[in-house]
């Protein structure tokens, strides 16, 4: 996984759904909601509209599905499907931390249903809350004390 985490071997929709068969066999089902801390800085490709969610994955792999290439529309598409398909509540850095208009979009199409985290977008940085309010870029963010 990204950042030192642990990550089965599977696309991001079998991990949700891998999270929610854990939820059902421990007895939670409906208890429970599902949060994502999506890293999308990680794997955004520099100076495209791509995010390449098989940045991680064997070469072959990647060559083989090209569908694992999104732009940022493809996947705001995808965090729709996802929160309509689960009891997803809340998603953090979903896109880079400088695409305003991904986060503007995103904001848009699902924000009165899911909390959308702008951590890397804001980073604890005044003049970067103001234009995420300013843009409705997020409706969370996380404040770090330091």
């Amino acid at each position: 996984g990204d950042e030192g985490g642990f990550a089965p071997p599977c696309d991001a929709r079998s991990g949700v759904e891998l999270i929610m068969e854990a939820i059902e066999a421990a007895g939670y089902a409906g208890k429970c909601s599902v949060g994502l801390d999506v890293a999308a800085s990680e794997f955004k490709v520099p100076g495209e509209d791509c995010y390449d969610l098989g940045l991680f994955y064997p070469q072959d792999e990647r060559d083989a599905d090209p569908s694992l290439k999104k732009t940022a529309a493809e996947l705001a598409a995808f965090y729709e499907e996802l929160c309509a398909d689960f009891p997803i509540i809340t998603i953090e850095d979903a896109f880079d931390q400088d695409d305003w208009p991904a986060w503007s979009n995103v904001c848009a199409k699902i924000g009165d249903k899911v909390q959308l985290v702008g951590d890397d977008l804001t980073v604890t940085n005044p003049t970067r809350i103001a234009e995420a309010i300013d843009k409705q870029a997020c409706n969370a963010l996380l404040l770090k004390v330091n």
